[in-house]
């Protein structure tokens, strides 16, 4: 599998594409839906599907004209249903202001925990909230990485302050979610760098 990131937006949120052979899964499109689009066309692959780890406003920005252009549906946790459609729950009106806010549909399925499996892409979910209630982390064991949002950053966490952010429930997922997965996992964060498990347990001061 070919992982591919774009920082997009004005506070550069990573977008993922994962690619297999001509097809490929996005993970948080959280603007400028053009570069998504010529990103694809370039690679020449076809999407299959939106993956969300969670539903804040500068993860979701792409995703419905990314949606109508390429007929896929959108997968987001249950416990954040309405947070894309609404613009004081994803957070985008206090960035932008109620002219530019963010309002999208609702996501076509709700992803739960456990195995998955999507044209041909195999993952496990795990629910990881503290940032936000409906955080999930995209664990693909094949290859060896995780995708997991605003959880867990290199030598960083994610923030909890935010409305219906809880620190204790962070710091349960990292420890009891994400660490227990083996050093060697490549952590894919929603902003910044990769790390792996390993060097986050033996560096990041938020979790020593």
């Amino acid at each position: 599998m070919e992982v591919n990131v774009l920082s997009l937006g004005p506070i550069g949120a990573n977008c993922y594409i994962l690619i297999k052979g001509d097809k490929c899964l996005i993970v948080d499109p959280g603007a400028e839906p053009e570069t998504i689009e010529q990103y694809l066309s370039e690679k020449n692959v076809t999407p299959i599907a939106i993956l969300l780890t969670h539903a804040h406003f500068d993860h979701i920005g792409a995703v419905d004209e990314l949606r109508k252009k390429y007929d896929i549906d959108v997968y987001l946790h249950e416990a954040e249903n309405d947070w894309l459609k609404d613009p004081m729950l994803n957070r985008s009106i206090l960035f932008f202001g109620e002219d530019h806010a963010v309002k999208t549909a609702d996501p076509d399925h709700h992803i739960t925990v456990g195995k998955w499996e999507l044209g041909g892409f195999q993952f496990e979910v795990r629910h990881t909230p503290g940032h936000s209630p409906g955080s999930v982390s995209y664990v693909f064991h094949d290859e060896k990485f995780v995708i997991c949002g605003d959880t867990l950053f290199k030598q960083g966490i994610g923030r909890y302050d935010l409305p219906e952010g809880n620190y204790d429930q962070l710091m349960d997922s990292i420890y009891s979610e994400l660490y227990s997965l083996d050093d060697d996992y490549v952590v894919y964060p929603g902003h910044g760098p990769q790390t792996t498990i390993g060097l986050e347990k033996k560096e990041n001061p938020f979790t020593l």
